[in-house]
């Protein structure tokens, strides 16, 4: 059985959340008031986290494809179908001189056009009752930073199995080079990126050791990259056979472990359309291009490109409800796809 790619509805991408009244201003010109758009920020003014401060789950909905959001149906946070906008990406330190990144989205009330909510996005984790310095305010750069936490990538020496069944190193392909995909046959790759970020939060990268899902050699993904399992036995009740599961799901500390630090280099492969193809002997998906990951592409690339990459496969993917009363879950995988 195979995927049958069809034209369907941009996807919805979930985003865990803090309110902006659960990050308020402790010491500065706007003490004691919750983070704000970026009109309204004064640098060097420092934010804590309110204690027990719980994330939601926000769910945006790509309105068109210059990019506006709206509240989806099934978010947690907000107004469904209310707008949404990505306002800015703000740049925190802390006292030892680390820094988190922060997107901040706000929420209109539609009829009346004022703002209804204000969220915040930490790329990194942010830490109770400490205090973060605001130092940069950058309403230009919030798109792309957004689209490169969305990204699926490779690292470094993922090896990728070709038409011919070579092993190529990710960072080796260029357009033009065929991989095998397990839908379509020999197919040619249209564009491949590569981002240098550093390894935290959102971005860091993911590690699956050599066997875990079968896989031949050891796999270092971004935490968003969906591998493709095929379940001959629908054991974890997903209602399907295929399924896509976000490697971030599966850490288990063991044999799929994601261990921040440093930074790290991601590649992205793109072809005609969204595909299967195999990383070190694992199924996994191709970049998709999409209003979400669109901005992570070069001007010129996105130009070219438009009007391709227009089918996604269909919605298979195995969401963390699914998995959150599996602690079996990765040597359950295994097992039934191997059968």
């Amino acid at each position: 059985m195979s995927f049958q790619p069809s034209l369907i509805e941009l996807p919805v991408r979930h985003l865990s959340v803090f309110r902006a009244d659960l990050f308020r201003v402790s010491h500065g010109v706007n003490e004691n008031e919750p983070l704000s758009d970026a009109s309204e920020l004064i640098h060097e003014d420092i934010y804590m986290l309110a204690e027990g401060a719980q994330p939601v789950r926000l769910a945006l909905a790509p309105e068109d494809e210059r990019g506006a959001f709206r509240v989806a149906a099934d978010s947690a946070a907000g107004r469904a179908g209310a707008p949404l906008y990505l306002d800015s990406l703000l740049t925190f330190m802390d006292a030892t001189g680390d820094t988190r990144e922060v997107l901040v989205f706000v929420e209109v009330d539609g009829r009346e056009g004022t703002i209804a909510q204000v969220y915040l996005h930490a790329l990194a984790p942010l830490d109770e009752k400490t205090g973060y310095t605001l130092v940069t305010i950058d309403r230009d750069g919030a798109r792309a930073r957004l689209a490169a936490s969305a990204t699926i990538a490779f690292t470094r020496g993922t090896r990728i199995t070709m038409a011919d069944g070579r092993q190529v190193p990710i960072e080796a392909l260029r357009p033009g080079d065929r991989v095998l995909t397990r839908d379509s046959g020999p197919q040619a790759v249209r564009w491949t990126g590569m981002q240098t970020l550093r390894a935290t939060g959102a971005f860091a990268p993911i590690t699956i050791a050599a066997g875990t899902l079968n896989n031949t050699g050891t796999l270092v993904v971004s935490p968003n990259h969906r591998l493709f399992i095929y379940q001959r036995v629908d054991a974890l009740k997903a209602g399907r056979k295929e399924i896509l599961v976000k490697a971030g799901l599966l850490v288990n500390g063991t044999s799929v472990t994601q261990e921040p630090g440093g930074f790290v280099d991601y590649f992205q492969v793109l072809f005609d359309k969204h595909e299967i193809i195999y990383a070190e002997g694992i199924a996994a998906e191709s970049l998709f291009l999409d209003t979400n990951t669109r901005p992570a592409l070069p001007e010129e690339v996105a130009r070219r490109l438009a009007g391709t990459a227009a089918t996604r496969l269909p919605g298979h993917e195995l969401h963390e409800a699914d998995l959150a009363a599996r602690k079996d879950a990765v040597a359950l995988l295994k097992r039934i796809s191997a059968l």
